[in-house]
């Protein structure tokens, strides 16, 4: 990890291709926001192309954000400018878009890794979480995606299903390790909500998702039938050749060795709305919230070595963070 105040240029990227979802679910902000437009809420081909290229260095880029990536019109072309350029891609999906033909696609363009958000393993509390979605559509397109990887005996992309743990769906997890299994996915990434939005105004903008989050984080207070569960799941992967990854219930010890950052992603990586805004990491969550500087407008290394940038790690450094960080999951290690 580079520690200091202007590191070099980052070798990883996120990019939100696009803000837009056919989504909404309840734990996330596109729940909680005026809708964007399929094409007005994506980044063009240009831009990502300008941003990529920015960076000689440039390793790995996600390619997610608060929309669903298979939205975003240019997103083959942007994929394949970065396969061009020998660039390790991957990213999160919903997975309602996921068709036979996109698999297809996906697979061709040796897309590294794909993670589908899976939130439960039965269809009533699927799609109470996330409204608007097909949970049987998601599993025929999953199942569809591993079929297409075996037929052409592949290992590319790497997938996982990802589950974001609540109050209201974690009883469903030991059985989604079983459904991993069945489909035929190697892996089960689960994940805490990724902020309490502590640093923001109760009755303000983001006061709804900010109730959510205190309603429905497992971090929220000790919670012993979580840990059975989470107990439960990891028995069954054992037990059926699942690999997964379970989070923190509770704040761990946070003690740090002097001058190693309490959060390494502004140091290492950075996070690039659709709209070119830079901000720390992808956990903020809200494009007016830590916005450090505008890479479509100024470029990305005058942003990455800018005034905004070097004060906020130098914050991150010390024991007194940046506000957003607070309440920030990754920051408090229980993401």
């Amino acid at each position: 990890m580079a520690v200091g105040v202007v590191p070099p240029l980052p070798r990883e990227l996120q990019v939100e291709v696009t803000g837009a979802c056919n989504l909404r679910c309840r734990m996330c902000l596109v729940s909680y926001r005026p809708a964007l437009g399929k094409t007005s809420g994506a980044m063009d081909l240009e831009s990502f192309r300008a941003l990529v290229d920015s960076l000689p260095g440039l390793e790995k880029v996600t390619m997610q954000g608060l929309g669903e990536p298979l939205l975003a019109p240019d997103f083959v072309p942007m994929l394949e400018h970065l396969a061009a350029r020998g660039i390790s891609m991957g990213f999160n999906t919903n997975g309602t878009l996921l068709t036979r033909e996109r698999a297809e696609r996906l697979v061709e363009l040796g897309v590294d890794w794909l993670h589908v958000s899976l939130d439960a393993a039965t269809p009533a509390v699927y799609e109470d979480i996330r409204h608007r979605s097909s949970f049987e559509l998601v599993r025929t397109n999953i199942a569809g995606l591993v079929e297409v990887m075996r037929e052409r005996g592949v290992t590319k992309p790497e997938l996982e299903l990802v589950f974001v743990a609540m109050r209201r769906n974690v009883a469903e997890l030991p059985a989604l390790v079983d459904l991993a299994a069945e489909l035929g996915v190697p892996a089960v990434w689960v994940q805490n909500l990724s902020h309490s939005f502590s640093d923001t105004d109760p009755s303000g903008d983001y006061a709804g998702i900010r109730a959510y989050a205190a309603e429905e984080a497992l971090w929220a207070d000790r919670n012993d039938e979580a840990a059975a569960l989470f107990a439960e799941a990891d028995r069954r992967a054992n037990a059926r050749g699942v690999r997964l990854r379970l989070p923190r219930l509770e704040d761990p010890d946070r003690t740090r060795a002097p001058g190693e950052p309490g959060c390494g992603w502004p140091f290492d990586s950075a996070y690039v709305t659709h709209e070119g805004k830079v901000q720390p990491c992808c956990a903020v969550m809200g494009a007016d919230r830590a916005v450090l500087g505008d890479a479509r407008a100024d470029g990305f290394e005058t942003v990455w070595n800018g005034e905004a940038y070097r004060d906020f790690r130098a914050r991150l450094l010390g024991e007194d963070p940046p506000d957003v960080c607070a309440g920030c999951s990754l920051y408090r290690h229980v993401f």
